[in-house]
């Protein structure tokens, strides 16, 4: 085996690791939900407060082994701080709001489907061309939602199933805004630098939305839901983060992109294992369809 050969198998294990770690985060919420009544805000505050340690440590030495730290004006911090908001505020608050309602399983499909609210959202605002094959991956990926909602529509849980769709549907597109509007920042300052304000910016904003809805009690909660936030922040936030850009370095963007589809399919597995979720067959014709739309988006991206 050559060396470049090698280097592409390391980083296809990164972010095969990596991608799999990042789908275990919905069934962590959902054992939560389910088995210590954690609400929504305290345990998306304990999350982000267990990985801020780690990108402050990150960012300090980061500008320690840089020689000149990149500077940002008044402007560039306010547009930050927004892109904070957005991204790592609002897109997790409202998955972690969501998951009260729907499976892991849907969860991590919808949430899927942010590469295609990326091309749209691009279309309307930067007024990017949107090509034909893309307009036919997206009908594509919107059918198979359709597809995998069929087993909850079936058993009446028609309320919470809108209700929670809703909120992760939110979630992904606050991500897709996170995502263009992140485009100006990391070529200024770097994606890993980006990565740790916006991770620090939204860990506050949480913070101060914890204080001003529920006001105390984050450090009353039995030991097994500080374990599990632990487990959350480490091994499905901050580790997966590193080994996937890891493995970008290594194989590119769009190898990553096809590689990385196994999110959706681990998480329904985790799902089945952990949460007792039911895998209808409706459920993985959905996921199959969905994977296909998102790939075709992906994979033109590319070219």
């Amino acid at each position: 085996m050559t060396k470049s050969q090698i280097q592409y198998f390391i980083g296809a294990i990164l972010v095969i690791v990596g991608s799999i770690c990042f789908a275990g985060k919905a069934v962590l919420v959902k054992y939560n939900y389910i088995h210590y009544h954690v609400d929504t805000v305290s345990l998306l505050a304990l999350r982000m407060l267990f990985s801020a340690p780690f990108y402050l440590v990150i960012l300090f030495f980061q500008n320690k082994n840089q020689a000149e730290v990149p500077k940002l004006n008044r402007k560039e911090w306010v547009w930050m701080l927004v892109i904070g908001l957005v991204g790592y505020y609002l897109a997790a608050f409202f998955d972690f709001w969501g998951l009260n309602y729907i499976t892991a399983s849907v969860e991590r499909l919808i949430l899927f489907i942010y590469p295609t609210l990326v091309v749209i959202l691009s279309g309307i605002f930067l007024k990017k061309p949107i090509h034909k094959i893309q307009y036919f991956a997206l009908i594509i990926t919107y059918l198979g939602v359709v597809f995998a909602f069929i087993p909850d529509l079936r058993m009446g849980l028609q309320k919470d199933l809108i209700t929670g769709s809703f909120l992760i549907f939110m979630s992904s597109l606050t991500y897709a805004l996170y995502l263009i509007g992140s485009g100006e920042m990391i070529p200024k300052i770097g994606a890993l630098r980006f990565t740790c304000y916006a991770m620090l910016i939204s860990t506050a904003m949480i913070i101060v939305h914890y204080y001003l809805s529920i006001g105390g009690g984050l450090l009353s909660y039995q030991p097994e839901v500080y374990w599990l936030s632990i487990t959350m922040a480490v091994f499905t936030t901050v580790i997966p983060s590193f080994m996937i850009s890891e493995g970008i370095k290594r194989i590119g963007s769009g190898n990553a992109s096809i590689i990385g589809s196994i999110g959706p399919i681990a998480t329904i597995i985790m799902a089945n294992i952990f949460l007792d979720e039911h895998i209808s067959t409706w459920q993985i014709i959905g996921t199959v369809i969905v994977l296909g739309g998102v790939l075709m988006i992906s994979w033109k991206g590319k070219k």
